[in-house]
């Protein structure tokens, strides 16, 4: 199987028909230049004039025309709920992506954030699920969370952030 052309242009709305869909994971879909797969295997290329919020976009049309739906992969989150203002406040505090539903909070799993709001009082459940957070302030662009690799966790109450 060969390559797709290259992307010619972000398209914002669903055009009149589809050929494939490329699926990214959130962290995925913040890019400038990459290769990207289709769900069915074939390759093309993302060269963008700066790095954007794909979260932003439908799809993409490739020089040839071809047609490619952005889909959000399945992640592994943790459901958040509880006193949701609070809790939200907290998370926000701490930069960390937040999908806020009229029901609870979802986050990507982050055993650190997890035991900060296990102590506030939260209930959390593991689930499953694309992850399409909020956006930064005015809606533009994203929130930036902290890692927190396997070898590295701290208490984020123990000290502050400068940004």
């Amino acid at each position: 199987m060969t390559d797709l052309p290259p992307v010619h242009r972000l398209l914002k709305t669903r055009p009149d028909r589809c050929d494939g869909a490329v699926i990214l994971d959130y962290d995925a879909r913040l890019m400038r230049r990459k290769r990207l797969l289709t769900a069915e295997g074939r390759g093309f290329l993302v060269d963008l004039a700066e790095v954007t919020n794909l979260d932003a976009w439908w799809g993409f049309e490739l020089e040839d025309g071809t047609v490619l739906e952005i889909v959000p992969a399945d992640e592994a989150l943790v459901e958040v709920t509880g006193d949701l203002v609070r809790l939200a406040w907290h998370i926000g505090n701490r930069h960390t992506p937040c999908q806020i539903r009229d029901t609870c909070l979802l986050i990507r799993h982050d055993h650190v954030i997890e035991s900060m709001l296990a102590q506030l009082g939260a209930s959390l459940r593991p689930v499953s699920g694309p992850f399409t957070p909020e956006g930064g302030a005015y809606g533009l662009g994203r929130t930036m969370g902290h890692d927190h690799g396997p070898e590295y966790s701290h208490d984020h109450a123990a000290h502050a952030h400068s940004h």
